[in-house]
C-alpha cells in the first residue's frame, strides 16, 4: 500500500453508532482508495481514548491521517484526539476536521428529506445529538442555518441531550406556530442507534433517516467527504 494510513475515528459508547453501518462505510472508502491502508478506531465518550486495538492494525512508524467520522464533536473531542494521537511520537500524524462541517452533509440531509416525502408546506426541525460543548452546539445551529438556506424555508434545531431546545419540544413548538402544516424531522445523525430511535418517537409527521443505513450502500457523497479529508491531510503532512 502507498501513502499514509487512513484512521477513521468514531465516537463509541451509549449506542451512538451502528457497527454494521460503520463497516459498510469503511469498506466503501477502501474500495475508493484501494492503495490506502484504512483502519477504523473508536473514541470512548466516557473514558476518552482510542485504546490499543487500532495500533495493532498499523505498521510500525506508519504515517497516519485521522479523519473524525463525526458530525459535531465539539472542541473537547478534538482535543482528546489530538492528545491521543500526539502521544505516539513514532509516526507522523495529521488530524483532519470532522465531516459535519462539509456542504455535502447538508445536501445529504436535503435528499433524505425529499425521499421521505417533504412537500412545499412542511416545516422542518433538524435533529442533532447535542453537547455540553458550546462549540458543538453552535456548529449544529450553523448547519441548521445552511440547511434552511438550501431548502429556502425556516429550520429550527432540536437536540437530544445537553442543549436546548430538546427535539420533542422543538417539534411541538413548530406544530403550534404552523397549525395545519406537517412537521418534517431532518436527521443530523450519522447512523442508527439510540438517538435515531428517539428521533422516530419525537412526534414528527415525517422523519428522514440517518446518513448511514446498515446493509445499504453508503452515499457516495459521504465517501467522497472522507476521501477528500484524507487527501487534504496527506497534503498537510507533506508541508
Amino acid at each position: 500500500m502507498i501513502g499514509p494510513a487512513l484512521l477513521i475515528v468514531v465516537e463509541a459508547g451509549e449506542d451512538l453508532i451502528d457497527d454494521g453501518a460503520l463497516l459498510v462505510l469503511v469498506n466503501a472508502v477502501q474500495r475508493a482508495m484501494p492503495e490506502v491502508h484504512v483502519v477504523p478506531a473508536r473514541l470512548d465518550v466516557h473514558d476518552p481514548g482510542l485504546g490499543p486495538a487500532f495500533l495493532r492494525e498499523l505498521r510500525e512508524g506508519e504515517p497516519v491521517i485521522a479523519v473524525p467520522l463525526m458530525l459535531s464533536p465539539g472542541a473537547r473531542v478534538h482535543d482528546d484526539l489530538e492528545r491521543e494521537l500526539g502521544g505516539d511520537q513514532s509516526r507522523p500524524t495529521v488530524l483532519t476536521p470532522a465531516i459535519g462541517s462539509d456542504d455535502a452533509i447538508v445536501e445529504l440531509m436535503v435528499r433524505r428529506l425529499q425521499r421521505s416525502g417533504l412537500s412545499t408546506g412542511d416545516v422542518v426541525v433538524m435533529a442533532a445529538a447535542g453537547s455540553s460543548d458550546h462549540h458543538a452546539v453552535r456548529e449544529s445551529v450553523e448547519v441548521g442555518r445552511r440547511l434552511a438556506h438550501v431548502l429556502e424555508r425556516y429550520v429550527t434545531v432540536g437536540f437530544f441531550t445537553a442543549a436546548v431546545p430538546r427535539l420533542s419540544i422543538a417539534v411541538d413548538t413548530m406544530r403550534r406556530l404552523h397549525p395545519g402544516s406537517r412537521v418534517a424531522v431532518a436527521s443530523y445523525l450519522l447512523s442508527p442507534g439510540r438517538f435515531a430511535r428517539a428521533m422516530a418517537e419525537a412526534g414528527g409527521d415525517l422523519v428522514a433517516g440517518p446518513l448511514l443505513v446498515p446493509g445499504h450502500r453508503p452515499p457516495s457523497a459521504l465517501v467522497s467527504v472522507v476521501v477528500e479529508r484524507y487527501r487534504a491531510g496527506v497534503a498537510q503532512l507533506a508541508i
